[in-house]
């Protein structure tokens, strides 16, 4: 049995009760999400406080801070779990190629990126947040805006999942 059919499974007998009045596009892709979601602030929280340690990185023409070089180190982890899960696990009905479905998820999670970048700014340096806080907060921002991207242009036409 593939892995993705063994998580979608998973997921499924989890839309119990009241949840099952959730499309399971739907519900799958807050799983997903929700997932990759809590492995970013994990992963920033220990990158952030035991690879960076709190420390800038001066690269000599820009002095990289560590919150946002963090943001710099996670992303790509983040970037290839959460499209493998949206297109293995959530939006399986696109008719899209994987090549312009990986375009696409690009364009929409670099929106995403901005986002975060300058929500982190905002938090840690205007408002004097604490990092790993901001990222938790600024990462929730980004939620709705990363599923409307998602639905209506990354894998548009995915269409209707059909109940299993």
């Amino acid at each position: 049995m593939k892995l993705s059919t063994l998580i979608i499974r998973l997921i499924d007998l989890c839309r119990v009760g009241l949840l099952r009045k959730v499309p399971p596009t739907t519900f799958r892709y807050a799983v997903c999400g929700g997932a990759n979601l809590a492995l970013n602030w994990v992963l920033y929280f220990l990158v952030y406080n035991f690879v960076i340690c709190k420390r800038f990185l001066n690269l000599g023409f820009v002095v990289v801070s560590p919150h946002i070089l963090t943001m710099i180190i996670v992303f790509p982890v983040t970037f290839f779990t959460g499209f493998w899960l949206q297109r293995n696990i959530t939006f399986l009905s696109s008719p899209l190629r994987g090549g312009t479905q990986l375009g696409r998820y690009a364009l929409s999670v670099g929106g995403s990126l901005l986002l975060n970048y300058l929500g982190l700014k905002l938090c840690v340096e205007a408002l004097h947040i604490y990092p790993t806080p901001s990222q938790m907060l600024v990462s929730t921002v980004t939620v709705t805006y990363s599923y409307l991207m998602q639905s209506y242009f990354t894998f548009r036409g995915h269409g209707r999942e059909v109940e299993n």
